[in-house]
C-alpha cells in the first residue's frame, strides 16, 4: 500500500480548459494548453497577468470537469488499498474544491483533502502533479509522477499521459500483496 498524493487542477480536473476558454473569450486571444512551454500562462497571454483573475472568481473551481478516467482510477486505487490524499493549492476556492471532491469522489473522507502551496511538506510515497516546482521539490521524499504537459517536460521524473497510464505505473511500482 502506498500513500498517493494527488493534485486537483490539471490532474483530477480540467483546469486549463475552462480557464483558457474564459480568458480567450474576454481578451480575444487564442491561448491553448500546448502553447505553454513553461510554467506560468502569463508569459504567453497577450493580457499578461490578467490571465490569473479567473482563479479568484467565486464558483470557478466548483464545476471543473473531471479529466477522463480520473474518478474511476481514484476509486480503483482506493480499492487496491492505497491511501489517496488530495493535495491542492488554492488562494481562493477552498470550499468549492471540497464540494468538488464530495461530489466526484464521495468515497474519500474529507480528512483526505489537504491545502498546501508547498506540497513536498505533505508526507507520501507518490506525488501525482503537473506543476514543475511541486514535482521537483517532492523528489527527495518520494516518487514524483508528472501528468504530462508541455510545460513540465523538463522535469526528470516518470511522465504519464493520462490516468490509465498512472494506474499502470502505480501497479508496477506497488504491486498488491498476495494473501495466502
Amino acid at each position: 500500500m502506498a500513500r498517493i498524493l494527488v493534485d486537483m487542477d490539471g490532474v483530477l480536473c480540467n483546469l486549463l480548459g475552462k480557464w483558457l476558454t474564459a480568458y480567450n473569450r474576454e481578451y480575444q486571444d487564442t491561448l491553448e494548453p500546448n502553447a505553454l512551454k513553461t510554467w506560468g500562462p502569463h508569459r504567453y497571454a497577450r493580457a499578461g497577468k490578467a490571465v490569473y483573475k479567473y482563479l479568484s472568481q467565486p464558483g470557478f473551481f466548483r464545476d471543473l470537469e473531471p479529466l477522463p478516467h480520473a474518478v474511476d482510477s481514484v476509486r480503483t486505487l482506493v480499492d487496491d488499498d492505497h491511501d489517496i490524499v488530495i493535495v491542492t493549492s488554492a488562494k481562493n476556492g477552498h470550499k468549492e474544491k471540497i464540494e468538488w471532491v464530495r461530489e466526484h469522489l464521495p468515497f474519500l473522507p474529507q480528512e483526505n483533502i489537504v491545502f498546501a502551496h508547498r506540497k513536498a511538506l505533505v508526507r507520501g510515497d507518490v506525488l501525482f502533479d503537473d506543476a514543475p516546482h511541486n514535482l521537483e521539490a517532492f523528489q527527495p521524499y518520494g516518487l514524483s509522477v508528472a501528468m504530462a504537459y508541455r510545460y513540465n517536460e523538463g522535469v526528470d521524473c516518470p511522465r504519464v499521459p493520462d490516468w490509465p497510464g498512472f494506474l499502470e505505473l502505480i501497479r508496477a511500482r506497488f504491486p498488491a500483496p498476495v494473501y495466502r
